[in-house]
């Protein structure tokens, strides 16, 4: 019997299953997109550049993490793009730009090109003859600070353009130029007296209308020219998109959103071709309350789409004699400016979109403008407590006190340093010697109270970071490191917007929006900064735009994941 147990058991060994091997763990699914072998340089959020080789993205189009040299890359990704050694920087947030006027600018008549009287004429003839059924002129972009040979008057457009109504917008938006039949077509005649924070140009010796209306009195004629139709504002939209993008512009901080121009963007992002992120900042309380309703938005449409606050214009242009200034233009002693309102009716409108938790940003360009906008901060400090970031547009001219003030006040400063042609010799004679060194003082702003923002102003200048990047780094006594002159457009700029916690820098957990450039911005010679390319323009991780043609994608060794 006792043989029986053991066969018993020899049978069981002999039945029983083999025994399980040992299962390997499952290789990690592919993670998302990797941007491989390039020389990376961003923002690090201390005032520093970090440079890295290489960056993972997630689906999301957020960053995963960034590596450094000598890091090791993940083994599997969705994609791989090598960028061939090839300068990487973050996208560029131009922080003061009019989105849509920068589209028509591109469809209408565009006389940014004309470096004369005679030349915009000629523009006006040609344009005019090639639209004859067009009921009115309407272009922009024209500026007569270098214009040697005249001044622009509606008897000289009215030789270009015959009887119809014609309408030009100056460059920066300060002014405008109109024919005879524009200012009949609004009531302009000798008795039509000057609107507060507006002047109507005259002739010489009379009443009479020169044709140049600047402030507040462009709106007389703007409200008779023909509107724009919804598929209009979607054409200039299209063209706004494009020129932004290929200029490495990823983010666009809009001052002066109106309803209008809201739904043309949503209409795009319905159709999925909202590619620009875009911050509003609305034209009127009115706008803003249409468009916001009880407050800001969140981010919509994937962090592409926000509706932030008020922009308010305080004063115009030192270029037309708009800019509210504490002393008389130096060539004008009579006149210190157009302001458009005064301190209180200022409060009052920056109360109201404070009380709903709105930001607010004031265009003030002028020393007394500027002040202004610091004695109202510092009594609406008293009522809206926390970080309230009121944004002062422009500060064309800054006196050494208001610098001082700005130090601690909670204002952030966002510039147009392009838009002030302070050589000159216009300029100059506006301004006179005394308040030469007062003019675009972003090295003392960025010394004495933080690095300012930076925008294009667009239109009538394009929006251009790298020319801008080439003014302010070389500039004489206002000169930036080339450190800060690469963080003014993107983490500075995102700090304005309420965004630094997702855009403005490549780190982990940003979104991934960064440019291609053929050359290192902090490496280039001085005498190439102004020149260089954009290459790529991405957003969120894919591609948006590219100066050659795209290339399709493949996986596991993708040169680029799909658009």
């Amino acid at each position: 019997m006792a043989r029986y147990p053991l066969m018993l058991a020899a049978l069981a060994v002999a039945l029983a299953p083999p025994a399980v091997a040992k299962k390997r763990p499952p290789e990690p699914a592919p993670v998302g997109t990797l941007i491989d072998n390039i020389v990376g340089e961003t923002p690090d959020g201390n005032g520093g550049i970090d440079r890295f080789e290489a960056m993972l993205i997630d689906t999301d189009g957020r960053i995963i993490a960034v590596y450094h040299k000598g890091e090791s890359r993940p083994a599997r990704v969705a994609y791989r793009l090598d960028g061939g050694g090839r300068v990487v920087v973050p996208g560029f947030i131009d922080s003061h730009a009019r989105v849509m006027d920068t589209g028509f600018a591109r469809i209408t008549l565009d006389l940014s090109a004309a470096g004369s009287l005679a030349e915009a004429l000629s523009r006006i003839t040609a344009w005019s003859a090639a639209h004859p059924d067009a009921p009115w002129v309407l272009g922009q972009g024209w500026d007569d600070s270098g214009w040697a040979d005249g001044t622009p008057t509606a008897a000289a457009l009215d030789a270009a353009t015959g009887s119809r109504p014609a309408w030009l917008v100056r460059s920066g938006g300060d002014a405008g130029w109109a024919s005879s039949a524009a200012l009949t077509a609004a009531g302009i005649g000798d008795g039509t007296a000057d609107p507060a924070g507006g002047r109507i140009e005259r002739i010489a010796g009379s009443r009479r209308a020169s044709g140049l209306l600047v402030g507040t009195a462009a709106a007389i004629v703007e409200a008779k020219a023909p509107h724009p139709r919804p598929e209009d504002r979607d054409t200039a939209f299209a063209e706004a998109q494009l020129a932004f993008l290929r200029a490495g512009t990823t983010t666009v901080a809009d001052m002066g959103t109106t309803i209008e121009d809201w739904q043309s963007w949503r209409r795009a992002a319905d159709r999925g071709d909202l590619r620009l992120r875009l911050v509003a900042y609305a034209a009127s309380v009115n706008d803003m309350t249409l468009i916001g309703g009880p407050g800001p938005s969140p981010w919509l449409y994937d962090d592409r789409l926000k509706m932030n606050g008020l922009h308010i214009m305080l004063d115009g242009a030192v270029a037309v004699a708009g800019a509210w200034l504490a002393a008389p233009y130096a060539d004008a002693p009579g006149s210190k400016g157009l302001p458009r309102m005064n301190g209180t009716q200022l409060g009052n409108l920056m109360s109201r979109a404070a009380i709903d938790n709105f930001q607010v940003a004031v265009t003030a360009q002028g020393d007394e403008a500027v002040a202004t906008l610091l004695d109202t901060v510092t009594d609406l400090a008293q009522t809206y407590k926390g970080d309230r970031r009121w944004r002062l547009e422009g500060a064309e001219v800054l006196s050494a006190g208001d610098v001082e003030r700005l130090a601690g006040s909670g204002i952030v400063v966002s510039m147009q340093p392009r838009l002030s042609p302070e050589a000159s010799a216009r300029y100059q004679r506006q301004l006179g010697a005394e308040r030469r060194g007062t003019v675009q003082a972003w090295r003392s702003v960025t010394e004495r109270v933080a690095l300012p923002a930076f925008g294009s102003g667009s239109p009538p200048l394009p929006s251009a970071p790298f020319a801008t990047f080439a003014l302010t780094t070389t500039r004489p006594e206002q000169a930036l490191s080339r450190e800060a002159a690469l963080t003014a457009p993107s983490a500075a700029g995102a700090r304005a917007l309420f965004a630094e916690d997702r855009l403005g820098r490549l780190a982990k957990g940003y979104r991934a929006d960064f440019l291609f450039v053929d050359r290192d911005p902090l490496l280039a010679p001085a005498d190439q900064l102004a020149g260089i390319r954009v290459l790529e323009t991405w957003i969120g991780g894919k591609l948006a735009w590219s100066a050659a043609p795209a290339t399709p994608a493949s996986k596991d060794g993708a040169t680029a994941p799909p658009r």
